[in-house]
């Protein structure tokens, strides 16, 4: 058979492209990998989609408006249409990927800009995904990087050619990619993606770890690098734990027991004053017999699980509760048992900084009930670990602080139950009440786990505040320019005979082109100069004058003044069918300004208004703050409690005697001496101007609250208590 040049056997056509096909020259084993984990990267996505629905329901359901809650409505709405082409396109991209491995010099998918630097111009929504990827990419490569660094080796040796974890079709930063794109035509607004983000995260990535291990098995079977020892077993909390353990690692242990010894003796010290508190009511004749701490931990043990809900709170003595225990104890064995020394020492020291944190007015009320239930498991673990005491990063201890810090700014309302923050305190002490026996590990288990949910919401909360303090220095440096463009409008209008509509033009017109002009290039520019010479020049030359040279200088001036009017105008993006009247009557003044009369034609000339009151121009925020706050004397005790806030220090607003509005200082706005707060979640809720502020500290409307650390705080009120009873023994 004869072959045109120009055609090619269909079954050789179909060969050539199987032998150059990139996904011919993949090993085989490369392919089972891909196809098993592209089966369990299936099932994840299923999972998601099918949760997507009922989180963004209840979203909806807990949305503070109409608007917000259509957000969700319409989210869900776009997720159920587009969902298979989102499954369809994320599994696309991973092949892709895969295929991507046989080029001689890959150049991997370029990530998108969640994972890559953002320039200046970056939008902030941006800034938030990014946020939440690298910080999902970076939980896992904490959490499987050994399993992963394992997968890529191998890899490498299949292929024969250098490939980074963050390229591996595997990896998690590769996985969050294929999403990312995979969802690029959802119209949904950034708290929805980032919604998904966390699904995706909680459906899909929770399983890298099987996802790893099965890759790894399956290369290790047929031989690639067998040698490599294998990624240890652990759950997923089980690195963050480490994190929070490792500041204990490498002390010399011998020095610390001497030194947590010393403490504790000093601390004894101090308490002999309180001992014998703590004991059964028994005839005085009963022989006393000190109870081991095996069995005062079981006997807390008991006491931990009646722990009241938090209504009865207040009717909960810990140490009443004990006594009575020891009673029943001592009646059964005929003896009288008691606490020993140290043991009551450590009970007396734990529910008197309970008593102290009680008591703490910095800590919201609807919180101190909840954190009251973990004065068990508390003293549970100073029983057990006298270094409670005296190491500031002992896990219990910590985590009471980290509670303390997160709560500073929870605000009092009825959606106790709603809020996450609760949520998430609710489940420590739950699960410390419930799970906590005598093994304090528990403690840096929870701990790490605390902080991964509270990073996260600071991370968020610092985003909007950082939009927060962007548009707040664009909002002050807006009433700078209004001010002086007010200034120079009255400079140049105050006291002149103009007509009506020239007046009305520079203060609703050409106000703008100043005000832009400022904004741009400040007022001493010679942009801004130029603009109020042409503003006078439009003045001048509506007025009438007796001097003979006047005309000649109206007849050199008009083309000039014309010109600038519109640049000016132009350059604002000033509506120009909004101006034209103006300027067809300003032409027609103009010419009979300049017709040549004997005597001033009074009636040719419109009417003249005198602008004998100062101009005052309108803004979007007007009529909010008082703009000429009254002065206080340097001196001023409410203004000295001013200077000592910082930005990210907590102030409490007594709105009225049930309710307080608790806000962080955001920002201090300089230029406008204003002084913006948000609250918890980074949202703005108020602002006060230095003045106002300092008035509102004096009246004791307002007070700082004392962010230290909760349990230093407490435990240094009660020794200094202590200290001033034994002086006075």
């Amino acid at each position: 058979m004869h072959n045109d040049g120009n055609v090619v056997p269909l079954h050789k056509a179909t060969t050539d492209q199987a032998t150059h096909s990139p996904l011919a020259r993949l090993p085989v084993i490369l392919l089972q990998v891909r196809d098993k984990a592209a089966q369990r990267l299936r099932n994840g996505l299923q999972e998601l989609f099918d949760n997507a629905d009922d989180t963004l329901f209840e979203m909806a359901d807990r949305a503070r408006n109409d608007v917000e809650q259509n957000i969700f409505f319409e989210a869900m709405r776009d997720l159920r249409l587009k969902r298979k082409n989102i499954e369809r396109g994320f599994l696309e991209q991973f092949f892709e990927a895969f295929v991507g491995l046989t080029q001689f010099d890959p150049v991997p998918t370029v990530l998108s800009h969640a994972l890559q630097n953002e320039d200046s111009t970056a939008r902030t929504d941006d800034m938030e995904r990014n946020v939440a990827v690298e910080t999902m990419v970076g939980r896992v490569l904490n959490r499987d990087g050994f399993a992963l660094d394992q997968l890529t080796a191998r890899f490498n040796a299949l292929l024969g050619k250098t490939l980074d974890d963050q390229y591996n079709p595997l990896g998690p930063a590769m996985l969050c990619e294929y999403f990312l794109q995979a969802g690029r035509n959802l119209g949904v607004e950034i708290k929805v993606k980032l919604i998904l983000l966390k699904l995706f995260e909680r459906y899909v990535l929770a399983d890298t770890d099987q996802l790893y291990a099965e890759a790894n098995q399956l290369l290790i079977a047929t031989g690639v690098l067998p040698e490599l020892k294998p990624a240890p077993a652990r759950r997923a909390i089980d690195q963050a734990v480490a994190s929070v353990q490792s500041e204990f690692e490498g002390v010399d242990k011998t020095q610390t027991d001497a030194g947590v010894q010393e403490v504790f003796a000093a601390l004894q010290e101090l308490l002999l004053h309180v001992r014998g508190t703590v004991a059964p009511t028994l005839e005085p004749s009963a022989p006393a017999q000190p109870i081991s701490t095996r069995d005062l931990l079981r006997l807390l043990s008991h006491l931990q699980q009646y722990v009241p809900a938090l209504a009865v709170q207040d009717d909960f003595d810990l140490r009443h509760q004990l006594e009575q225990l020891l009673t029943r104890v001592s009646v059964r064995s005929g003896k009288s048992r008691i606490v020993g020394g140290a043991d009551e020492d450590v009970i007396n020291l734990v529910a008197m900084v309970f008593d102290c944190i009680l008591d703490d007015r910095n800590l919201p009320d609807s919180l101190k009930a909840l954190i009251a239930r973990l004065q068990i498991p508390m003293l549970k673990v100073a029983v057990i670990d006298k270094s409670f005491f005296s190491r500031s990063s002992h896990p219990a201890r910590r985590l009471l602080n980290e509670i303390a810090e997160a709560a500073m700014g929870w605000g009092e309302c009825d959606g106790n139950a709603r809020d996450s923050l609760y949520l998430r305190i609710e489940q420590v002490v739950q699960r410390l009440l419930t799970d906590f026996v005598d093994d304090p590990a528990i403690f840096s288990e929870l701990l790490a786990d605390f902080l991964a949910f509270t990073s996260d919401e600071r991370r968020r909360s610092e985003l909007l505040e950082q939009r927060l303090r962007d548009a707040e220095e664009g909002r002050a440096k807006t009433e700078l320019a209004r001010q002086r463009v007010e200034q120079a409008l009255n400079q140049a209008l105050l006291g002149k005979i103009l007509p009506p509509s020239v007046v009305t033009f520079v203060q609703e017109a050409w106000s703008k082109v100043l005000l832009l002009t400022c904004l741009k290039h400040g007022d001493q520019s010679a942009e801004w100069q130029a603009d109020v010479q042409t503003m006078e020049q439009l003045i001048w030359s509506v007025q009438r004058h007796d001097d003979a040279e006047a005309g000649l200088r109206l007849l050199a001036l008009v083309p000039g003044l014309l010109k600038s009017l519109r640049d000016g105008l132009s350059s604002s993006a000033f509506d120009p069918f909004a101006t034209s009247g103006f300027f067809s009557e300003l032409e027609a003044l103009h010419v009979r300004l300049l017709e040549p009369s004997s005597e001033p034609d009074q009636t040719a000339l419109p009417e003249m208004i005198e602008v004998s009151q100062a101009i005052v121009l309108q803004m979007a925020d007007d009529g909010l703050q008082p703009r000429t706050p009254a002065r206080l004397p340097a001196d001023d005790a409410g203004l000295r409690q001013v200077e000592q806030l910082r930005l990210g220090s907590w102030v409490a607003f007594e709105e009225d005697e049930e309710h307080t509005l608790r806000c962080k200082l955001a920002a201090i706005i300089e230029a406008t001496n204003k002084y913006v707060f948000v609250d918890r979640t980074g949202m703005k809720v108020l602002e006060r101007d230095r003045t106002e502020l300092a008035l509102a500290f004096r009246r004791g409307a307002v007070r700082a609250l004392d962010d230290t650390l909760l349990f230093d705080r407490a435990l240094e009120s009660v020794l200094g208590n202590l200290r001033r009873l034994n002086r006075g023994k």
